[in-house]
Order: structure tokens, then C-alpha cells, then sequence
């Protein structure tokens, strides 16, 4: 198995810049994962497509302003941060732009209110490539709506001017530097409908990291490192998704971050109750002990995303779908269509 196995051309007109005006009409492919057989559908007739008793996994984690500006002190110089990680309230792993960003070196953080005294920061170590552990002389989070800004993907350079657009509407434990995108589609009406046809719901969190954004550079993917993500199923989601499952109900995980999540907190074909780290690198030959089925966007080539999605419905199955949705017309990316696996 090789890196390249998960390439393909994508032209950029393809790249979805902007969310739909309404949610859920979004276009959406479904996937047979035993044959590679397509259909197309918009995506509030999903339900059309699910069984009562099946249960949507949803992460309820919340996009934190982890975009940050800044100035050297006292050159002036311009820095970019991107919070990844906190340690603690005032220390955070982050990824940094500038130039001599360097151990002991410090900067103030710009405020979008003039005038206002912000945090000063102090780099105290240098981690991997451009990653520095931080520390300020204040809590962040507090402040966040007066210094942070939305970190949007790399390959979206259009404005967004509602930043609760790249937010889910079941979003609520703050942590993500990025949107677990495939659940961008729902609407509280759609999730309401779903539920009185006899579809269940169930939640999780992972807080999306570094490596949404991070190609895979080794030619055999196994040598790549995952970071670590934070991930939580309580007791309750465990109960819930196990009778489900014991009544034949498919585990449908809406997203790779759900998907992660509960293949990181099942044991013997059991979900368990976890808080925690995991770095689980899900590759083609992995057998999946909880998800029967998931909901997704269009990934990046050569992506962990296009891997893990590919180790579900197989590498061919999936690399024909996209052909197929690109000669469909079909948006992908972040703002772009899904894609449902059953």
C-alpha cells in the first residue's frame, strides 16, 4: 500500500468556497460498500435511505477561534498563530507564521477592538516543524471573541461572513480547530423528522486537530505519524449505541471524527465509556468493530480522511464514487456535498 494509491485529480472549480444558503440541500451520493454501486440524492431525503432502529453518531464538538494575529515585541513584525492543543489555560500547542520564532522570543496578540489591552505570549519550546509550545499571561478562552478569528481550511480563500456556518447546529463542547464538515448538512428540522421515523440519535466529541489539515508526505502511509485528538463517549452514548446494535440497528457515524471515536472506544465488538487521547490511524485491512455505515464529505487526496474512508468501502469503490461525483458536478471539501456509506 502506497500514498499514491489515494491520489486523484481534483480541478479546483470542484472545491466547494461557500456553504449552501439552506443546509440540507446539499446533493448526496450513496455508496454501497459491498458492490460500488452509486445513486444520487439530495440530502434531506436521507432518511429515505436509513431503517428505524438505525443510530446517527454525531460529534458535538465546537470550532474554537484558534486563529490568532499577532506582533513581535518589540520589531513589530507580523505573526500568525493557529491553536492546536491547550495544556493548561495559559499554554497551547500551536502552529506558527512568522519569521525568528525562536525559544524566548515574544509577541502581544491583536484585538479586533482597538485600544484594548490584549495577552502577551512567550514561546517556551520548539515541538515538530513549525509547532511551538506557547504560554500567555492570560487565559485565552475568555476573550476569544475579541481576538480570535475562525480558522477556515487552506483551500477555502473565499470570506465567510457568517462563522456559525462552519459551525454543526449540534455544536456545543468547545475544542476543534476545524468542523467535523459532514455534519455541516443537518438541520434541527431534519434531525427532528429523522427521529420520528424511528432513527436515533447518539453523541461523542473529538476535538479535530493538526492532522485534518496535514498531508501525508511518507510513500507508505503506515510510516505516518497521527497526532493525538481528544475524544470522549460517555456512558450513556456506550448504553445507547450497544442496545441499538443488539437490536440490529446499523451504527451510522456521521463524519471520520464519530468514526475514530467509537472504533477507539470499542472492545470486543462492546462500545465503552472513554475520556481521553487517541491517535488511531485507520488504513485499508482494518476490521471495524462498531460502524456499520457513515455519512462524509469529499476528502483530499492522499489525506488520513480518504484512508479511513476507503478502509470502510474499499479503495476502488470509493475512487470510482469520486469520478462519478465529479463527472455529477458534485461540490467537495469542506462546504462541499456528502457522501453516505452503507
Amino acid at each position: 500500500m502506497l500514498t499514491s494509491d489515494f491520489d486523484y485529480d481534483l480541478p479546483a472549480r470542484f472545491i466547494a468556497q461557500s456553504p449552501l444558503e439552506q443546509r440540507d440541500r446539499s446533493r448526496l451520493l450513496i455508496l454501497d460498500q459491498q458492490t460500488g454501486e452509486t445513486q444520487h440524492a439530495i440530502f434531506k431525503d436521507i432518511g429515505n435511505f436509513l431503517k428505524r432502529g438505525d443510530i446517527l453518531v454525531l460529534n458535538e464538538t465546537r470550532v474554537i477561534p484558534a486563529r490568532l494575529f499577532a506582533r513581535k515585541l518589540p520589531s513589530g513584525g507580523r505573526v500568525e498563530i493557529l491553536l492546536l492543543r491547550k495544556r493548561d489555560d495559559q499554554t497551547w500547542e500551536a502552529l506558527v507564521g512568522g519569521k525568528g520564532l525562536s525559544v524566548g522570543k515574544r509577541f502581544q496578540i491583536e484585538s479586533s477592538q482597538p485600544g484594548e489591552k490584549t495577552p502577551t505570549g512567550e514561546i517556551l519550546a520548539m515541538l515538530d516543524g513549525a509547532e511551538r509550545l506557547i504560554q500567555f499571561d492570560q487565559g485565552l478562552e475568555p476573550i476569544f471573541s475579541k481576538i480570535g478569528h475562525v480558522p477556515l481550511p487552506p483551500y477555502i480563500h473565499s470570506q465567510l461572513d457568517d462563522p456559525e456556518r462552519y459551525q454543526t447546529v449540534y455544536a456545543k463542547h468547545p475544542g476543534s480547530v476545524a468542523a467535523p464538515t459532514a455534519g455541516l448538512h443537518f438541520t434541527p428540522g431534519l434531525i427532528d423528522q429523522l427521529q420520528g421515523k424511528g432513527i436515533q440519535t447518539a453523541t461523542v466529541t473529538l476535538h479535530v486537530g493538526l492532522d485534518t489539515f496535514a498531508p501525508i508526505n511518507e510513500e507508505d502511509p503506515q510510516q505516518h505519524k497521527m497526532h493525538m485528538e481528544w475524544c470522549q463517549v460517555t456512558g450513556e452514548t456506550a448504553e445507547r449505541i450497544n442496545e441499538a446494535k443488539s437490536r440490529g440497528g446499523r451504527v451510522i457515524a456521521v463524519g471520520t471524527t464519530s468514526v475514530r471515536t467509537l472504533e477507539s472506544a470499542s472492545k470486543g465488538g462492546k462500545l465503552e465509556a472513554i475520556e481521553g487521547p487517541t491517535d488511531l490511524f485507520i488504513l485499508p485491512g482494518y476490521k471495524f468493530q462498531m460502524v456499520d455505515g457513515m455519512l462524509t464529505n469529499f476528502h483530499l487526496p492522499r489525506s488520513t480522511l480518504i484512508m479511513l474512508v476507503s478502509a470502510l468501502a474499499g479503495r476502488e469503490h470509493v475512487l470510482n464514487a469520486y469520478e462519478v461525483a465529479k463527472l455529477a458536478n458534485y461540490r467537495f471539501y469542506s462546504f462541499g456535498d456528502a457522501m453516505l456509506i452503507l
